[in-house]
Formats: structure tokens, C-alpha cells, sequence
């Protein structure tokens, strides 16, 4: 007896020291397979919540990279089983079967995910795009889905390689692989950092993004109270700083999932208000016009507005067929296209000369602040998504826990506790995310300036070149041509964007100075 209960209580303490190192092991690839999953409650994406466990206690069951292909699916799209082993390694086979026992998504649910991706709450600056760029404005919105939706297929091509029979054999999992494939064999882990970079640039942007768009509603809001936009940047930020203590995001999720029907239902009611003024629209203000200095910073917005390729190859990977993806990006991006049109056209139209930044602002005042505290609410919630991902990447990199090499000792104490200096890097997360926010209070011009960085890089620049670079002995002339021309063009739309951006950005600082 004396011996079974010894015997017992060493699996239940190995268990426990298993359980701490699973949750701080979690490596790159599967922060960015959570990005797609949990994206599905928030602004990215929601069809398949349920088959999601964001709790922190069951980060190993998240990665997707060790999912195996379902029955039924495309025999021509199989898994390397060697490649899913290896992905595994020390987290065993239990693991791998936990995995495996998850539901997949079917195409449908993978569209729905997408959709709400690239149609979040940063379309609200879309009609700004098209007050400085008129017709070319509408133009670049559909040019931008066209070539998002090339560039998404042709990243989940590069995950790819024949077998000796010519299957279609999945021999990486995640954009960070595919970047070390192109750089390998001199430089095996540059690509995977550089992409590494730009993703929690991006991450950490659209945390900014999310408390400066908060605090620009809660302004144009209550103009009577003497509260400025700053002041109520830091409001949302004191109220965000729980994020740093959170182990789990199940129940902010949820509330996340009712917030996004809201924002439908909220793009809904503005443009059935746009539409009631139907008689008044201004079609004389649509030109064949580019602002010079102002559009390159529209082609940001709008490229930012479509950024989804961060996650789509955990989302491809856990599709029951995955032959459909591409089907899948056409209609979602068309969907998109003709939404985001229409939503960014009638919303100038209304409006003209006189739009602003955020569209919600030109709303008539008894209006506007229900529909802003709707945003605002759904902006706070949106927030711990993209910071969880930009915390987890950083702790990755600085600490040494589970696969992670940094040069600190690791932030875990045993049982999955936030040592001091883990939880001073949150802290220091949200801190940093404030400061952006009370002194670049600029959301069109961080938009831009995200979009022309990381957005034109993530989405146009790396696939092409990837593609280029992993495929080129099959690739067809078309597809050669398409590539280099959107390498280049993308490249022109990254350095003008962000070079406007910037001269943007240090000019509205100058002029807030001298007010």
C-alpha cells in the first residue's frame, strides 16, 4: 500500500513538472497556429472556437504542424509523417495523438476565419484611402485582395514538395520554415528571424493600433468633457494592464466572438445611415486624382487591412481538405473586395472633403457614441490576441524556457507561475504600447506606416520570393512573371509608403508641438 501511494504521488509531481514544461515550450510555430485559432474569436477569425483550447494548460495540444490528414481528404495534399515526428520530438507520442484527435475545420469554417481576418475593424480607415486617392483608391482595394490571394496560395505552395510518386507531400508548417528553406544551407535561421521580426512588429503595432483607435472614439465620443485623447489612451491602457496577468483567454474570447457580430452589425448601421443620405452624395469629389504625398500612406492602409499570411499555413494545415484552400482565398477575398468597396465608397460619398481618419467620427453626435463604445469595447477585447502573441515570441527569445535560447534564465517557476521578470516584460508590453499611443496619437499614419513595414513585406515582398526561390525549375513563365512583378511593385509601395509615413508621422508631431 505504502508503496502505491509513493508511486502515485511521483506521477502526479512528474505529471505537474511535465505539465510547466509544456506550457513554456511553446516555440514560435505554435504561437502563430494559435494566431489562426484564436483569431477566430476576434478580429481575425471565429468559425471554429469550440475545437480551440486557448487555455495556457494546453498549449501542446495547439500545434498544428503535428496534425495528420484526415480520411476523405485529397490524396495528392499528405502529411510527412517524418516531418510531423520530428515537429513532435521530445513532446512524445501522447502529445502527438492528443493532437491528432483534434477536430480539423472544413472549408467553410477555414473562409469564415479568413473573412474576418482581412475585414476587422481597421476597414474604418478605408474611406480615408479613397479621399486621397479617389477611383485609383477603389482600384488599389481590389488590387491589394488580387494579389493578397496570389501571394496566400503561393506561401502554402512553398510548404510543399513531390514525392518520387508526384504527390504533393506538406514538408514545413509555418512561414518561419519556409523563410529558413530559402536561406538554408549558409544562413539556416536568418529567414526565420527576419519573418520573426517583422511578425511581432506587426503584433505589436496593432496592440498600439487597438489603444489608439480607443481613445480617439472615446474623444470624438464626449467632445464636452475635457478629457484628451491621450488621457483616454491611458484609461485603456490602465484597463488592459490584466493582460499581463491573464494565463487564459477562453473567457475573453467569448466576449470577443459577441463583439465582432457586433462590428458587423455596427458596419451594418453605418452604411444604411450612408445610404439614407443617398441624395446628398458628393460624386463630383471622386477623381482619377492621387494625392502624391498622402497616397503612398493609403496603399499601407489598405495593404494592412488585408494582412492575413501570418497565419494561414496553421490554418491550411488543419483544413480536412486541404485541396480547397485556394477555392477557399478566392471567395473570401472577393468577398472582401466588393465589401471593403462598398463600405469605403458610399461611407466618402456621404462625407467627401470632410472624412476623417476614422469614419465613425463623422457621425452625427447623438449617433456616433453608442456605435464608438461598441468599437471601443470591441477594441479592449480585441487586444490580448496579438499581445499574447508578441509576449510569447519575446519571452521565446529572452528566456530560457522549454526550446527557448535566450540569454535569461527562464520566466517560469514551476507550476506555470510568471517569475518577476516575466511578468515585468508584460507589464512593460502594455507600458510600451501606452507610450506609442500618447505620443504618435495618429491612427491612419501608424496604419500606413505598419502596412507600408511589415504588411507590404509579410504579404507581397517574402512570398514572391519565396515562391521564386523554392519553385523556380516548375514554375510556369506566368507565374515567374507574376512573382517578379509583384516583388517589385511591392517593394516600390514599401519604401514610398513608409518613407511618407514617416514624413507623416514627424510632421503631425510638429504641428502637436506647436499647438
Amino acid at each position: 500500500m505504502a508503496h502505491l501511494i509513493r508511486h502515485k504521488i511521483s506521477n502526479k509531481i512528474s505529471s505537474a513538472a511535465s505539465g510547466a514544461s509544456d506550457r513554456s515550450r511553446a516555440g514560435l510555430s505554435g504561437v502563430f497556429a494559435r494566431l489562426g485559432f484564436q483569431a477566430a474569436t476576434d478580429d481575425e477569425a471565429v468559425g471554429f472556437a469550440d475545437c480551440d483550447d486557448l487555455d495556457l494548460d494546453h498549449r501542446h495540444g495547439l500545434r498544428l504542424d503535428v496534425l495528420g490528414a484526415e480520411d476523405g481528404g485529397d490524396s495528392r495534399y499528405q502529411r510527412d509523417a517524418a516531418a510531423r515526428r520530428a515537429s513532435a520530438g521530445s513532446a512524445g507520442s501522447c502529445v502527438e495523438l492528443e493532437a491528432q484527435d483534434k477536430p480539423k475545420i472544413t472549408a467553410w469554417e477555414a473562409g469564415w476565419n479568413v473573412t474576418n481576418a482581412i475585414q476587422g475593424m481597421f476597414v474604418l480607415s478605408l474611406p480615408y484611402a479613397i479621399l486621397h486617392g479617389g477611383y485609383l483608391g477603389l482600384f488599389l482595394i481590389i488590387f491589394a485582395a488580387a494579389v493578397c490571394c496570389y501571394t496566400g496560395k503561393i506561401l502554402i505552395a512553398c510548404l510543399y514538395e513531390e514525392n518520387e510518386d508526384g504527390e504533393l507531400v506538406r514538408v514545413r508548417d509555418s512561414y518561419v520554415d519556409v523563410a529558413n528553406a530559402c536561406c538554408a544551407p549558409r544562413f539556416p535561421a536568418l529567414g526565420g528571424r527576419l519573418v520573426n521580426v517583422a511578425q511581432t512588429i506587426e503584433l505589436v503595432m496593432t496592440c498600439i493600433l487597438y489603444v489608439v483607435v480607443s481613445g480617439n472614439l472615446m474623444r470624438t465620443s464626449f467632445p464636452a468633457l475635457p478629457v484628451s485623447q491621450e488621457a483616454w489612451s491611458v484609461v485603456a491602457a490602465a484597463a488592459l494592464l490584466p493582460c499581463a496577468f491573464l494565463r487564459s483567454l477562453k473567457a475573453v474570447s467569448r466576449f470577443s466572438l459577441l463583439c465582432t457580430l457586433a462590428h458587423f452589425a455596427i458596419t451594418a448601421l453605418v452604411v444604411a445611415y450612408c445610404l439614407s443620405r443617398a441624395h446628398d452624395w458628393a460624386w463630383d469629389k471622386v477623381k482619377f486624382y492621387i494625392d502624391v504625398k498622402k497616397f503612398p500612406i493609403s496603399i499601407g492602409i489598405v495593404v494592412f487591412s488585408y494582412t492575413s499570411q501570418i497565419f494561414l499555413p496553421s490554418l491550411e494545415g488543419n483544413m480536412q481538405r486541404p485541396a480547397d484552400f485556394g477555392c477557399m482565398m478566392d471567395w473570401t477575398h472577393v468577398a472582401a473586395c466588393v465589401l471593403k468597396g462598398l463600405f469605403a465608397l458610399v461611407a466618402y460619398l456621404t462625407w467627401a472633403d470632410a472624412t476623417k481618419e476614422v469614419i465613425t467620427d463623422n457621425l452625427p453626435g447623438g449617433f456616433r457614441p453608442v456605435v464608438n463604445l461598441f468599437l471601443v469595447a470591441k477594441a479592449l477585447l480585441s487586444y490580448p490576441l496579438p499581445f499574447f502573441a508578441a509576449a510569447e515570441v519575446l519571452e521565446k527569445s529572452l528566456f530560457r524556457d522549454g526550446d527557448g535560447d535566450g540569454p535569461c534564465p527562464g520566466c517560469y517557476a514551476p507550476g506555470g507561475r510568471l517569475k518577476p521578470w516575466g511578468l515585468g516584460l508584460r507589464v512593460g508590453l502594455v507600458v510600451f504600447t501606452l507610450l506609442m499611443a500618447v505620443f504618435v496619437p495618429h491612427f491612419a499614419l501608424l496604419m500606413g506606416l505598419t502596412g507600408s513595414l511589415t504588411g507590404a513585406g509579410l504579404c507581397f515582398l517574402l512570398p514572391s520570393l519565396f515562391h521564386l526561390r523554392l519553385l523556380w525549375r516548375k514554375l510556369q513563365w506566368h507565374h515567374v512573371f507574376f512573382d517578379v512583378a509583384i516583388f517589385i511593385i511591392g517593394g516600390v509601395c514599401s519604401v514610398s509608403g513608409f518613407v511618407h509615413s514617416v514624413e507623416g508621422l514627424v510632421e503631425a508631431f510638429r504641428y502637436d508641438v506647436e499647438d
